[in-house]
């Protein structure tokens, strides 16, 4: 085909021969590797997984079944948490009739529900906490009497508004823990894993708080918690600030991973598990490999080259 001909037909197909696909870089064909590697584990467990992976950098994302919608169980304690302390800084600001951080609250028994390891250990009537001690609460052990105290204070419509205002459509606070009535009627607490990392990439930037605000809630959901499948593979030393939920045949957990140089929003959702245990391997044999993706992308040149960090 002669060049005058070429050019014709590359009109006709609207792809002008100057516009080539920009090449794969080494740092593109790293993350195929984890994308590979997503698909494995996904693959091979007896359910049905979601996951997205967000670079918190450059914005690349990583994503499979990222846009179903699965029940989230206590990891919907995470946008209620942010709601919390997005409440504390319009109170801050003046806005009247908003949860704080520091407003008491007295036990009451009548508040119990399954799944209260902490709140059923305390004295009626005497033991005063703040709202920021039962949200400590509801992220290192899951407390679900802390939760729903923290829900009603806090208002579910107020975190449906908020996840709103951001975009996220799927993602629903529609229930009180352990309301099984309300379950069975269809209002279950459900998320995309596309819309949780876009959560955590917006509290990340400083997007819902302000610095002071975002640090402290940061810190909260990076307290060492019980049940944690991100980090269960993870060096010790890697911090990462997530909350998990489990329920029957549903594991999911979201956070970030902080590998140095290059932090990584993650969300694994897991719905259908045959075999619990494994489901819960399976999103730390994601998360592991999404952190040895980006600890390698934030220690290398675009070459591949491992470089000794910058004096």
């Amino acid at each position: 085909m002669t060049t005058a001909r070429l050019l014709i037909a590359s009109a006709l197909l609207g792809s002008p021969v100057a516009a080539q696909a920009k090449p794969e870089t080494k740092a593109d064909l790293l993350v195929k590797k984890l994308e590979a590697r997503v698909e494995e584990i996904a693959a091979r467990l007896d359910g049905v997984m979601g996951v997205a992976i967000l670079d918190l950098g450059d914005g690349r994302l990583v994503l499979r079944n990222a846009d179903q919608v699965f029940a989230t169980a206590s990891s919907i304690k995470l946008p209620l948490l942010v709601e919390l302390y997005r409440q504390e800084q319009q109170a801050r600001g003046g806005a009247p009739g908003k949860a704080r951080l520091s407003d008491q609250y007295t036990f009451d028994p009548k508040d119990l529900v399954d799944g209260s390891s902490i709140m059923q250990g305390l004295t009626p009537g005497a033991t005063r906490v703040t709202n920021k001690d039962l949200a400590q609460f509801m992220v290192a052990v899951s407390d679900n009497a802390a939760t729903n105290v923290l829900i009603e204070r806090v208002g579910r419509e107020n975190v449906n508004a908020m996840l709103r205002g951001q975009g996220l459509s799927k993602t629903l606070l529609r229930r009180r823990m352990i309301d099984l009535a309300a379950a069975q009627r269809g209002q279950e607490n459900v998320a995309t894993p596309r819309e949780l990392v876009t959560l955590l990439q917006a509290l990340h930037a400083g997007k819902l708080l302000d610095r002071e605000l975002t640090a402290a809630l940061l810190d909260q959901l990076a307290t060492p918690k019980m049940d944690s499948w991100l980090n269960r593979d993870l060096p010790e030393s890697v911090r990462v600030a997530n909350k998990s939920g489990t329920l029957g045949a549903i594991r999911a957990d979201a956070g970030i991973v902080y590998a140095a140089n290059r932090p990584f929003a993650i969300s694994v959702m897991v719905g259908y598990a045959r075999d619990e245990r494994a489901a819960e391997a399976a999103i730390g044999q994601v998360a592991l490999a999404a952190y040895r993706c980006f600890e390698m992308l934030g220690k290398t040149s675009e070459y591949g080259r491992e470089l000794p960090p910058p004096k």
